[in-house]
């Protein structure tokens, strides 16, 4: 395939390539990230002590009460810093070129990616639920809308972060190393899935979770290239992440923010097909985010 946005995009990084460079550069994001969940750790001692900081992180880990979750997906501001400070630092170039320009094409190619999203998952809402999958209520209707604005907030962050990660940092560095998608598309997906594997909460469905993730993140990765800046793959997957954290959540972990759960144990085998289909909508929202991303001119 043929990216013309693309050169553009990666030409900031192309005065630093090497691959030395963005090793170190991942260090120093993964510490930075590490620093913030550090960070909230002693805003915690300081306001709930010892045992109340203990029981916030471990209740993080689980992200299953609303204010956990949004505790979870404040960590997620660390993991934005970090590329920025690596692409400043590193490789000398404006940490704001991570998200490729102008903004007003961002922005719109942002909104695209989101609407288009959220329509097709408006759409899906039609097909009925399988046997035993039907949603089920989880909060609160009115509980649930007044942890939304920060949750929205919460997830915007959480999914700038990844794209600014993986989209904007590694797969620029890569391209500005190599010629071949098949490195900085392919590698940043296989890592991006790989993030996922969860096999004490996923069990057989580990790889199926991996490649399904693998799967949106090659996809991204093709928007990032064709439009030339990080907005219809960030709109994707705040508007993925949204349908998956905010509405309709997996029953157990990061189901704390969820107006409905998914009565299906992430474990069950009645969740591989779920996920084939999760990954056929997917695509089905890619191709039509490229499509429209190519007739609309920002």
């Amino acid at each position: 395939m043929q990216y013309p946005a693309h050169v553009e995009f990666v030409a900031p990084a192309r005065a630093r390539p090497q691959l030395w460079r963005l090793f170190v550069g991942l260090l120093l994001a993964g510490a930075i990230y590490f620093a913030g969940i550090l960070l909230i750790f002693g805003i915690l001692l300081i306001t709930s002590g010892p045992e109340g900081a203990q029981h916030w992180m471990a209740s993080m880990s689980l992200a299953n009460g609303p204010t956990s979750t949004l505790l979870l997906l404040a960590t997620f501001i660390g993991m934005a810093l970090g590329p920025m400070a690596a692409a400043k630092l590193l490789h000398k170039r404006p940490a704001l070129s991570l998200f490729g320009g102008p903004f007003a094409r961002l922005s719109t190619h942002f909104a695209i990616g989101a609407v288009v999203c959220a329509v097709v998952y408006g759409a899906t809402l039609l097909i009925p639920s399988p046997e035993g999958a039907t949603p089920t209520p989880n909060l609160d209707l009115s509980l649930w809308a007044s942890f939304l604005p920060l949750a929205l907030v919460g997830v915007f962050v959480q999914t700038g972060a990844e794209e600014l990660l993986f989209r904007g940092y590694v797969q620029q560095q890569l391209a500005a190393r190599f010629r071949s998608p098949v490195i900085w598309m392919a590698l940043p997906a296989v890592l991006f899935g790989l993030a996922h594997y969860q096999p004490d909460l996923m069990g057989e469905n580990t790889w199926f979770i991996v490649a399904a993730t693998g799967v949106f993140a090659l996809l991204a990765a093709d928007l990032t290239a064709v439009t030339g800046n990080i907005g219809a793959a960030w709109g994707l997957h705040f508007a993925n992440n949204c349908a998956a954290i905010l509405f309709v959540a997996s029953d157990g972990p990061l189901s704390g923010l969820a107006l409905y759960t998914m009565p299906v144990d992430p474990a069950s085998p009645a969740m591989a097909p779920l996920i084939l289909l999760d990954i056929g909508i997917t695509v089905a929202i890619w191709l039509v985010i490229r499509l429209v991303v190519k007739r609309v001119r920002a």
